[in-house]
């Protein structure tokens, strides 16, 4: 299974850098069902146990007497859900490419980054943020054929270039350099797959940040493309052939003038592309015209021997496993996991014995064999059993498993026989994140990159024979990592959870409840929030700040039990873990309201949405990004249809109740002091439509009576996060930077 795992680190390298957006709406995910996730809830009576009145500073004041809204396109849009009218003024905002909405756009910008510039530190603070950023990052290296890849940037590129090498030591040779494809820097590498014998390189391209793809097709020793063009791909990796002849890739249809602007996005259908025709003429291996939510991720055995089709429904971790025996030109595909009953990801096999990783009767992981001649679910073997810890990840490299565990959300690693006897855990730097482990089956190396939230993305070669670790690959960041302390702490939730937290500050900060702090969360889709190094994160930290991380019900830090804590009727208990972390933080003498900002991108930024909603007094400024603000309607645009797994669909009436009472858009009141918010959305997300921050912006504009600023700031020529542009990255991080600089009164 390693071209999907090549395709899906470098996507992981994508959210390493860009992690304090927490806008992952691409998530590596456990099983193959999700990993494309596109983002990732109740009314709280409970009292704050402070209640702290926001002060206005002298420059904030001094904005806000000639700090004017544009006007918003309004009109009379009411909707009757189940009985229940729902007015829906700012309804013209959902067209993003409407006259209204064009000059709205141009207007908030106007305002938005008119305040911003204006803000002396602005200029300071991108100068550090570039300097920063300035080091070169590495991808851990990877081998198909007599070849290395790996994946370098700089520093300051907008995209990291793809190179290739005989040996490690052997002088790189550029294979693709994505910086070259356009000017400023919009069209990004969004995938990767090398054929087995490393002589051809299959790759994807998005374009201003777009969840669509374009596949091509370079020799890896010339340099050259070769003819093959494929459209419509979306979610979907690529896998080749052991005979390096095609590959297996999933796409959607090409509209027509009769295709329904909402069927864009349903009936994926998986394919086989043969090498030097087009793609008209690609072979159909699998669709369901009966099943429009399905779609399909094929992949080639290490072997060559098996397709394994796993077949995913919207942003349900719940996948079905098929399979189709590629030795023989007649087989047919197989239906090895019939329901969707638990997640299942395949690991390797020997012969007819398939293994997985699965939550099958054990919410926090297992590996269990499946021999697919005697399949029936009372036959199946367990490997290794559930553990206290959540069981993210296995590979096999030497033969044995390699696992990846968390523990508290953060990384652990164990390694097994092929029996499951346990062998030794690997001995990580400290309290962080590890990824990689990657390999094939009889290597006796591997590596594997470790993070924290102090420690830039290090290169570990590991062999897997002594079981010694040693530094590949170290950057060079220009900040003494000493200076810096990271805490877990775990805290109580309204109804007595206990959550973790970590806390990352520098050393010697006194606990007077007078420091800026940024809480961060995300909270859903089963997307682990692990301690990560960014740049961004610590040059907010240089400037006095602290920076906190809570790991909300939601996610997949504890395993599926967690997950579905936070889903669904039950999501009101992950804005309540939220608020409880920052009613710990204030208690505890970090920070108090006043001080205090919360930021979350994709279902992050619905977080962020729900809290300053449902408690405005608790938080001095806000940080929304991409983020889903009508709970209304989000299943009616682009792939927001796939997130009724996660969140319920409005069209049910129960679902509708428990979406209607915490929805951001609907919770505003008019005549509310809010905290200070900023915005941030692109023009063309294709994930989270734009739709969402404009309706959210212009009723919170109209319902706020505060003193402090309410802006959003729109970017143009992006998406929903992957692949954007270096320079787009740290102008963003300056913005919000200075924005909370004057809006929480920081002395820098």
């Amino acid at each position: 299974m390693k071209t999907l795992r090549q395709f899906l680190f470098t996507l992981l390298v994508t959210i390493i850098i860009c992690r304090w957006l927490l806008a992952p709406g691409i998530a590596v995910a456990k099983t193959y069902t999700n990993w494309y996730s596109p983002i990732q809830n109740g009314i709280s009576e409970e009292q704050p146990l402070h209640h702290v009145k926001v002060p206005s500073s002298p420059q904030t004041m001094s904005y806000k007497k000639h700090l004017s809204y544009p006007v918003s396109p309004k009109n009379n849009q009411v909707d009757n859900y189940h009985g229940t009218l729902v007015a829906d003024p700012y309804r013209l905002l959902e067209n993003p490419d409407s006259k209204e909405t064009k000059t709205w756009i141009d207007a908030q910008n106007k305002v938005t980054f008119g305040y911003l510039q204006e803000i002396p530190t602005r200029e300071k603070i991108k100068q550090r943020l570039t300097k920063l950023w300035d080091y070169e990052k590495y991808s851990i290296p990877f081998k198909e054929g007599n070849r290395y890849f790996y994946f370098k940037n700089n520093g300051l590129q907008n995209q990291s270039v793809l190179y290739t090498l005989k040996t490690l030591d052997a002088e790189p040779k550029v294979l693709l350099d994505p910086n070259t494809l356009s000017e400023d820097g919009t069209v990004a590498l969004s995938g990767t797959a090398i054929s087995e014998d490393g002589n051809l390189l299959a790759y994807g391209l998005s374009t201003a940040g777009s969840d669509w793809q374009e596949w091509k097709v370079r020799d890896v020793e010339t340099g050259i493309n070769l003819k093959d063009h494929l459209k419509w791909i979306k979610f979907s990796g690529a896998s080749w052939t052991h005979d390096s002849k095609g590959f297996f890739y999933s796409r959607y249809d090409e509209p027509n003038e009769k295709t329904k602007l909402e069927d864009v996005n349903y009936y994926q259908k998986l394919y086989y592309h043969k090498l030097g025709t087009p793609q008209s003429e690609d072979l159909l291996i699998y669709n369901r015209l009966d099943q429009k939510e399905w779609g399909f991720n094929g992949d080639v055995t290490e072997d060559g021997r098996y397709l394994i089709i796993s077949v995913w429904r919207g942003t349900d971790p719940r996948n079905l496993v098929f399979y189709k025996d590629l030795t023989n030109p007649k087989a047919e595909v197989i239906e090895l996991i019939q329901e969707f009953e638990s997640s299942f990801s395949f690991i390797d096999h020997d012969g007819s014995i398939f293994y997985f990783r699965t939550d099958f009767d054990a919410p926090k992981g297992r590996l269990i064999a499946i021999d697919t001649k005697n399949s029936a679910s009372k036959n199946w073997r367990e490997i290794i059993p559930q553990a206290k810890e959540t069981l993210e990840s296995v590979s096999t490299i030497n033969n044995q498993f390699v696992t990846d565990y968390l523990q508290d959300a953060h990384s652990q690693i164990k390694i097994f026989d092929l029996n499951g006897k346990f062998i030794r855990e690997v001995k990580l730097p400290s309290l962080g994140s590890a990824g990689g482990f990657d390999g094939k089956r009889n290597d006796t190396e591997t590596f594997y990159l470790f993070t924290s939230f102090t420690t830039p993305g290090t290169i570990y070669r590991y062999d897997m024979v002594s079981g010694k670790s040693t530094v590949f690959r170290q950057p060079k960041v220009a900040f003494n990592p000493d200076d810096y302390e990271t805490k877990q702490v775990f805290y109580k939730s309204k109804d007595g959870t206990k959550v973790p937290m970590f806390i990352t500050y520098k050393k010697g900060i006194k606990l007077d409840g007078n420091n800026p702090t940024l809480l961060s969360g995300y909270g859903g889709f089963n997307i682990s929030i692990t301690p990560s190094f960014s740049v961004g994160s610590l040059v907010w930290m240089e400037m006095g700040g602290v920076y906190a991380v809570a790991n909300l019900r939601g996610g997949g830090e504890y395993g599926e039990e967690w997950h579905q804590a936070g889903m669904k009727s039950k999501k009101q208990n992950v804005f309540d873990d939220f608020i409880a972390a920052a009613e710990w933080l204030i208690t505890n003498g970090y920070t108090k309201s006043a001080k205090l900002a919360i930021a979350g991108g994709s279902n992050g930024g619905l977080l962020v949405g729900a809290c300053i909603t449902q408690r405005p007094d608790l938080f001095g400024a806000a940080l929304p990004s991409v983020g889903v603000m009508d709970m209304l309607r989000f299943h009616k645009f682009t792939i927001g249809w796939a997130w009724t797994s996660e969140y319920g669909s409005p069209d049910n009436q129960q679902d509708f109740k428990t979406l209607h009472a915490y929805s951001p858009l609907h919770k505003l009141k008019p005549g509310t002091a809010y905290p200070a918010t900023l915005i941030t959305t692109a023009d063309h997300d294709d994930r989270v439509v734009p739709a969402h921050s404009f309706k959210f912006a212009a009723a919170l504009q109209a319902a706020h009576t505060g003193d402090v600023p309410v802006l959003i700031r729109i970017e143009t020529k992006a998406g929903h996060g992957a692949g954007k542009p270096t320079t787009k990255m740290i102008e963003e991080i300056a913005d919000k930077w200075a924005f909370l600089v004057r809006t929480l009164d920081m002395k820098v």
